[in-house]
């Protein structure tokens, strides 16, 4: 409950009143399933402890006034959002309000918010801050005015987010992690029927750890690389003649690859290789075996550096500095270009595979990584 104190304590500092209330929602890593979520396919992500806390108050007009941890306070009418309007932080603060304003449900002008924000969650480091900050504002705001909208309905609302105010063309996973994941377990989603399934998480006493690392390369997605793969996928899509990527098999690949760009081909192919690896990780995990899991974590990689083109040099350093290791399987997370990595370890080992990558990141002169052994948390709720 620290935070949750730290962030209503923020909150009376800037506004001299105190909050209605502290929610939290968590950042994510998703174990595997990349790039998959925005073609119809499944993904597997679980939350982690890092968490976005918001401390929220209803106003009677129409403002957002906002103050996150070390930046001056700020505000702006619900009339003045809009695509790239606000910028920042206060861009998912705000983006909730609007958002929820404009949905069907709430066709009536809406009010204003006091906001504050303290968060854990690394920024730009592929762990999706901008979800939890996203998830945990409409949490505050459904609780408070009482919407009738469940979770995944928010889910949605935190990806128009992204969409019309933030300018980033996301799927779902990110958002629908940071609400529905729960303590202990991965979560299952298929993205197109919306199925979720809590599939169950060794327990730490097994001696099974996932290391993450953050690189600390730079993690942007707002420079068009990410839209420029989600463009590939639906061309793709379009010159294969299926409903979406996870409805085609390599069979259709093949038949097609004379119509189809490299580029869209090997996009393709890493999308319907990658649902088929997230397959795979679910049935091995239901069946208790956890500890095989790590070669459909790199192959993961390996599609991702070489078909979808979306890795960098420190991601791929800190993959096989940890494999050299004796991790026994490794790969990105998150949207690449950046952001982190995740290895599958023996929990004593752990430490000794965060010294072999930081030794590789010494050598190949790259800023020195963080790294933390990701436990598998509850999603969204009020503090």
């Amino acid at each position: 409950m620290t935070r949750a104190r730290d962030v209503a304590a923020l909150f009376e500092s800037a506004f001299g009143i105190s909050p209605s209330g502290v929610w939290s929602a968590p950042g994510r890593v998703n174990l595997i399933g990349e790039h998959t979520d925005y073609t119809g396919g499944f993904v597997m992500p679980l939350a982690i402890e890092q968490r976005a806390f918001v401390a929220a108050r209803p106003r009677a007009d129409r403002v957002v006034r906002a103050v996150a941890s070390g930046h001056e306070p700020r505000s702006i009418s619900l009339d003045e959002v809009g695509l790239g309007r606000p910028d920042g932080w206060l861009a998912y603060l705000a983006g909730a309000a609007w958002v929820a304003e404009r949905s069907p449900a709430h066709d009536a002008p809406g009010h204003g918010w006091d906001l504050a924000l303290l968060s854990d969650v690394p920024v730009g480091a592929g762990l999706s801050s901008s979800a939890a900050i996203t998830c945990a504002t409409l949490l505050a705001m459904s609780d408070l005015d009482d919407w009738p909208e469940g979770r995944q309905e928010l889910a949605r609302w935190a990806q128009r987010v992204e969409h019309e105010v933030a300018g980033i063309p996301c799927g779902i996973m990110d958002q629908t992690a940071s609400l529905q994941c729960t303590s202990g377990h991965v979560l299952f989603l298929d993205t197109r029927s919306q199925e979720l399934v809590q599939v169950p998480w060794p327990a730490s006493d097994t001696g099974f750890a996932l290391l993450v690392t953050n690189t600390r390369a730079p993690h942007m997605l707002v420079d068009g690389q990410y839209a420029d793969r989600r463009r590939m996928c639906e061309e793709a899509t379009s010159i294969m003649a299926v409903p979406s990527l996870r409805d085609a098999t390599l069979s259709d690949l093949d038949a097609a690859m004379q119509r189809l760009s490299d580029e869209q081909a090997a996009c393709a192919r890493h999308v319907i290789t990658e649902n088929a690896r997230v397959l795979a990780t679910r049935a091995l995990l239901e069946s208790g075996r956890a500890m095989e899991i790590g070669p459909e974590l790199t192959a993961s990689h390996a599609s991702l550096r070489d078909d979808f083109r979306v890795t960098v040099p420190q991601l791929d350093c800190a993959v096989e500095a940890a494999l050299a290791a004796g991790a026994r399987g490794a790969r990105m997370t998150g949207g690449g270009f950046g952001g982190c990595t995740i290895a599958l370890v023996d929990r004593t080992s752990a430490e000794a595979v965060a010294h072999v990558i930081d030794a590789a990141f010494a050598d190949a002169g790259f800023t020195a990584p963080e790294h933390f052994v990701a436990v598998p948390s509850e999603g969204a709720h009020r503090e």
